[in-house]
């Protein structure tokens, strides 16, 4: 494949980020209840908690995403459905939410083998729209690279996030292997600039976008495996 580096996507790639979520969401629930009782509250799910925050991510479409300030709109929001009109709480809301949110993040089982399967015979990097920087989840370490949306001012799919990765990784775009779990963001990202894309289809998804990625696991695992033989 002559590949001398690898780059990997961050979010349901490397760490369970849905569920860590699901968590910190849970844990701002129970304090939305101990603080501002009432039927409204009780009766606030996880589930409508994240389809505030999704509408306030979809205030973001077509412009860099704002993580923080997004949050802080979703907080602001559901106060306001839970009939709340005293004094602010969205900034104890963030502290709980937070505390959770970047404390139990854990990489997947699959992620330390394969990373000490692969680094020593390539770099090894990470391309993220997301804010999970691997300090987070205890791999500060193992990554030679790191491009983040938030830290270039450009998301994937943009070419140009695979051509500075490619840069900060020492190679061209033709010896970068790309993995990540979104078929349009990853791996049609990275074929536009002749960047060969893995798929990793951990939930065995079916494909019917038309997108064929280069290669497809559905465990990182699988990787070392599929460098040694293709």
């Amino acid at each position: 494949m002559n590949i001398a580096a690898i780059s990997f996507d961050v979010d349901a790639t490397l760490i369970d980020t849905d569920r860590v979520i699901m968590r910190s969401m849970e844990s701002v629930r129970d304090e939305l209840k101990e603080r501002v009782p009432g039927e409204r509250t009780r009766s606030l799910t996880v589930e409508q908690m994240w389809y505030i925050r999704d509408q306030e991510e979809k205030g973001f479409e077509g412009s860099l995403k704002d993580y923080d300030e997004i949050r802080r709109r979703s907080f602001f929001r559901m106060l306001d459905h839970v009939g709340y009109t005293g004094p602010d709480l969205s900034t104890r809301l963030n502290e709980v939410y937070l505390k959770h949110r970047y404390n139990d993040i854990e990489p997947y089982e699959d992620v330390v083998p394969m990373l000490d399967a692969l680094g020593s015979r390539f770099k090894l990097g990470l391309l993220s729209n997301g804010n999970n920087y691997p300090e987070y989840f205890g791999l500060a370490d193992r990554f030679d690279f790191a491009v983040y949306a938030q830290d270039i001012g450009i998301e994937k799919p943009d070419p140009r996030t695979f051509q500075i990765t490619a840069q900060r990784a020492g190679c061209g775009l033709e010896q970068l292997l790309h993995v990540g779990d979104s078929l349009v963001t990853d791996v049609e990202g990275a074929q536009a600039v002749g960047v060969r894309a893995v798929w990793l289809n951990r939930d065995g998804a079916s494909n019917e976008t038309g997108i064929e990625p280069d290669y497809q696991i559905a465990s990182l695992a699988e990787l070392p495996a599929l460098l040694s033989l293709v």
